[in-house]
């Protein structure tokens, strides 16, 4: 293929690629990164050698690998290396945004294998929709908003977008959320990608920032980053995008690297549940009524409107807020229950009218399409809702929008079938991968049935760098304030981690009424790469986060002080009471391990170099 960068080392006709492979990896390691300031570590040498068998053998791997290993740099040159061996780029998939951010920004990993072997390696993002610009909501919003901020954003919308003459050579991508780092989360939520746009027929269609982008990474040549929920999406939907004539999300890859693995089975679940926003159907329906259909058709469309209007406002009327999560737990209830066998039963019956009607040639094409893509989805998510122990669900409330979400209980059978049957390297990469050394609980969930794995700890003294102390609080107020005396001790500093979003806000209330010598910032007040850069180079500055408990690496003076405010328990929310009711011991097996293992992420934010040092805090709320 023209244009495809080379192997970084060179390999004869009679010999053979691994060989030379293993010859290359051995020289960086020994000779090239030590030479460059890089301290020589078994435990990253084993992991070579570990890795180097699972992509010769196109094998799935898991490769515990504890902070300060070096892991990434290790898969980072195998990727590369295999890429341009294969000529197809390798896909690293990220818990999320953050660890993708610590990957490729100025002095990230990355960049530091580019520099020290004179490599310029073809990396590209891959983004879920969240994170690009919605022209469809744009365009009629900057008509009459007064938010500057968000006027910013459309005037630098480029020209092309509305100039419909423009050749398309003259297209490049645009819109990403990281271009806007001013705006916050809320401002970005009446602009970003809308689930309730029909983008398949939007008039920017070939000119939105999603298109764009895509076509941009599809093209790269060695590695593609994406999110796990990206990655577990592209699954998902690739036969179905397949059979529309439309291109998967992402391109055919050699092979796929999951950084923060252990979060895998979430992203898995999340990209196959059903979201059925309280608008939706009604929306399809309309437009049905609109056509030229039977009288027996246009008054079941309104019998069924009528009857989900009913349902959604009952469900939104019993559904319960948890602490600590999004998602409304809906309880069981024998009226909930029959109005959905209502609905279903309805459904079904107008799918099959809606085949008269298609072949009374009094609909066209595109509209029956369009209709019965929905309600079939529809109907099988109530099927799912309906059957016992299948699914777990919950509602959603964002503003006026609502939405009852769907999703599988259990994804390791489908995991198994369409990604792990592929004949190429699997490489799951974290510091927690296993149960005290034993892997089989993540392999049975995720349905790897063949694997190799091995563990490696961190080469740090942490008894000689780090300082660990519990504390135990009554109340908020006396937590609170037993953290401003840490925080004005070590002035500034910090990184306060809060189990939800709602506990963070309520001590930024109680803060704000005080007067500090450091600055505080807050997750979600701006573009997530903004706010970790800015804590960076405020180096007295304290940041206050609920989602940073893995993938922030901000090593030296910055961050010499971790708070955590409290246990991080999973919430009670209907997707961990579905993991615990079948558990026989929920608490040893479910809200252990979780806590655990995101206290032990939490803790890792502190000593990310040989260098670092510094003091962990540990609130632990008294028993009442």
């Amino acid at each position: 293929m023209a244009g495809m960068k080379s192997i970084p080392f060179t390999v004869a006709k009679n010999e053979q690629f691994f060989d030379r492979l293993g010859d290359y990896i051995g020289d960086v390691f020994y000779d090239i990164l030590p030479e460059q300031g890089f301290e020589l570590r078994d435990e990253q040498i084993y992991m070579a050698f570990q890795l180097e068998q699972a992509f010769k053998n196109k094998k799935t791997i898991f490769a515990e690998a504890g902070v300060g290993t070096g892991k990434t740099i290790v898969y980072l040159l195998y990727a590369i290396c295999y890429a341009r061996y294969q000529r197809k780029p390798v896909i690293i998939s990220c818990a999320d945004e953050t660890l993708i951010e610590q990957l490729v920004k100025e002095g990230g990993d990355i960049d530091k294998l580019e520099k020290t072997l004179g490599l310029e390696v073809d990396v590209r993002l891959a983004k879920a929709r969240e994170n690009y610009l919605c022209m469809k909501k744009l365009d009629p919003l900057a008509e009459y908003t007064e938010d500057e901020e968000i006027l910013d954003v459309y005037d630098a919308v480029p020209d092309f977008v509305f100039d419909q003459g423009i050749s398309m050579q003259s297209f490049y991508p645009y819109g990403d959320r990281k271009d806007y780092p001013w705006l916050s989360d809320k401002q970005w939520e009446q602009i970003g990608w809308d689930p309730l746009k029909q983008c398949a027929t939007c008039e920017f269609r070939h000119r939105s920032a999603q298109t764009l982008h895509r076509e941009y990474y599809r093209h790269a040549q060695d590695l593609i980053i994406c999110s796990h929920d990206f990655y577990m999406e592209h699954v998902w939907t690739k036969d179905s995008r397949i059979r529309e004539g439309q291109l998967p999300l992402l391109p055919e890859a050699s092979a796929v690297v999951f950084d923060e693995g252990h979060l895998l089975e979430f992203a898995a679940q999340k990209g196959l549940t059903y979201r059925f926003n309280y608008r939706n159907l009604t929306n399809v329906l309309t437009g049905y009524q609109g056509q030229d259909v039977r009288e027996d058709s246009l008054q079941l469309a309104e019998d069924i409107m009528a009857l989900h209007d009913d349902w959604f406002d009952y469900i939104s009327e019993i559904a319960v807020h948890v602490e600590g999560s999004s998602r409304l737990e809906i309880p069981q209830d024998k009226k909930m229950r029959e109005m959905a066998e209502r609905l279903e039963k309805m459904v079904q019956k107008l799918l099959e009218e809606l085949v008269f009607d298609a072949e009374l040639f009094t609909i066209d094409a595109y509209h029956t399409k369009i209709i019965e893509e929905y309600l079939e989805f529809f109907a099988y998510g109530l099927s799912i809702f309906l059957k016992d122990d299948e699914g777990v669900y919950w509602l959603e409330e964002d503003g006026d929008e609502t939405s009852l979400v769907i999703m599988p209980r259990l994804v390791g059978n489908v995991l198994r079938e369409e990604v792990f049957q592929k004949d190429i390297p699997f490489v799951f990469s974290s510091a927690t991968l296993s149960q005290n050394g034993d892997f089989s609980y993540l392999a049975k969930s995720l349905g790897v049935d063949s694997y190799s794995s091995f563990s490696v700890a961190s080469p740090f003294d942490y008894e000689e760098v780090r300082t660990i102390n519990e504390h135990s609080y009554t109340d908020d107020i006396e937590k609170y304030e037993g953290i401003a005396k840490q925080l004005q001790d070590n002035e500034g500093h910090s990184l306060i981690l809060f189990r939800s979003e709602e506990e963070m806000q309520a001590f930024r209330k109680w803060a704000d009424e005080r007067e500090w010598s450091f600055d505080f910032i807050f997750e979600g007040d701006n573009e997530i790469s903004k706010i970790v850069r800015a804590f960076q180079l405020n180096k007295s500055s304290v940041l206050c986060a609920h989602h940073l408990w893995e993938g922030l690496d901000v090593p030296g003076d910055s961050l010499t002080q971790v708070i955590i405010a409290s246990l991080p328990y999973p919430p009670d929310d209907p997707v961990f009471k579905a993991k615990r009711k079948h558990a026989e011991d929920p608490y040893a097996e479910i809200d252990l391990p979780y806590m655990q293992l995101r206290l032990k992420q939490g803790i890792g934010r502190l000593i990310r170099t040989e260098h670092d040092k510094g003091i962990v805090h540990i609130w632990k709320q008294d028993a009442l």
